[in-house]
């Protein structure tokens, strides 16, 4: 446990887009001692205070007991966005492994469990009024990322019913994005294939329209820093809300590429979007895409008044060096960041 040498926390999906961002941010706290890094490819990345353990934390035939023992924190990270032809594999991943980690916290007597969760856990809601942590954690039912994110969600009702004396905080944030974290999204959502040089300005001529297709962003290392609070606070629990403002709509990025709106129905850019998912084309299913339609808007009130947080950069800055990135093919020296421009 905590000691003169500063807290001891625990990170699994170390490696990922928010992984590597927590990393960094906890080794940089003058409170934190030492960094477990829990992933299933050692990086060559090495920041100060940190260590690292292969292990796949939806296998048993790792002891995640041993993993978590000592630990003041643990900030569950690791998850699957893929294959989404596989639903019963993601489930395994993802569910079944999250339920494994969450039954190692408690064995091994962590006081504190940090779990990621996300805006696609909450029931569909409004576009034009933001909710807060209050609304219904159900899930878009047909889109598998929603439906395990909401499943972990009544998970953790549990835990914390039978473990009144862990302080759990679910982080509910928005859709993250960072430079270094472009290739592996393209590759995640458009494809290996999808040459990252076209996210550029000139290229798109007009940008479609499409009725509901509202969303928020938050750069990844803002993130991070909410959850380095979540820890630090000794109080914070329950779900928080994290998003940037503005909120990205057609007339936002209208204003960037400075493209012309075209209004596209929802029946067909959906129909777009399953064709090139059933020929395998493009791996972000057509029922991830009906769920972005139906997210609601998060108010994140609770964050800046329990954590004292707010974001540093704004959601144009966001996809500004997203898109950055993608062009530049940058990534990070770890397996699942590293860079490419295609292929």
């Amino acid at each position: 446990m905590s000691s003169a040498a500063g807290l001891r926390v625990v990170v699994t999906g170390a490696t990922g887009n928010v992984g590597t961002s927590v990393v960094r941010a906890l080794a940089e706290e003058p409170e934190v001692g030492s960094v477990l890094g829990v992933t299933r490819r050692i990086p060559d990345w090495s920041p100060p205070k940190t260590e690292w353990s292969a292990v796949d934390v939806a296998s048993d035939r790792f002891d995640l007991v041993r993993e978590f023992a000592g630990a003041d924190a643990v900030i569950h990270l690791a998850w699957a966005f893929q294959p989404t032809h596989d639903p019963a594999t993601t489930w395994r991943s993802n569910v079944l492994g999250s339920m494994r980690v969450f039954d190692a916290v408690a064995r091994a007597e962590v006081p504190t469990l940090v779990h990621a969760s996300s805006v696609g856990a909450y029931s569909p809601g409004p576009k034009d009024r933001a909710v807060d942590e209050s609304w219904p954690t159900h899930g878009w039912p047909d889109a598998a990322y929603c439906r395990e994110k909401a499943y972990l969600e009544r998970a953790l009702d549990i835990v914390e019913r039978d473990r009144p004396g862990l302080r759990v905080v679910r982080m509910r944030p928005a859709f993250l994005f960072k430079r270094e974290s472009a290739s592996e999204q393209r590759r995640i959502f458009g494809g290996r294939h999808l040459p990252g040089q076209l996210a550029r300005p000139d290229l798109l001529p007009f940008l479609p329209d499409v009725p509901g297709l509202r969303m928020q962003v938050l750069h990844t290392d803002d993130a991070a820093r909410a959850y380095r609070l979540a820890v630090l606070s000794g109080q914070a629990r329950g779900p928080y809300n994290l998003a940037a403002e503005p909120t990205v709509d057609v007339e936002l990025l209208g204003e960037m590429f400075g493209g012309r709106r075209v209004r596209l129905p929802r029946a067909a850019a959906r129909s777009a979007v399953a064709a090139a998912w059933g020929l395998r084309l493009l791996p972000a299913s057509p029922h991830l895409f009906d769920a972005v339609l139906r997210l609601p808007l998060m108010d994140c009130t609770r964050a800046r008044v329990d954590l004292g947080w707010r974001p540093t950069r704004t959601a144009t800055q966001v996809v500004e060096e997203f898109l950055l990135g993608m062009r530049q093919g940058a990534g990070e020296n770890t397996a699942p960041l590293h860079g490419s421009a295609v292929g």
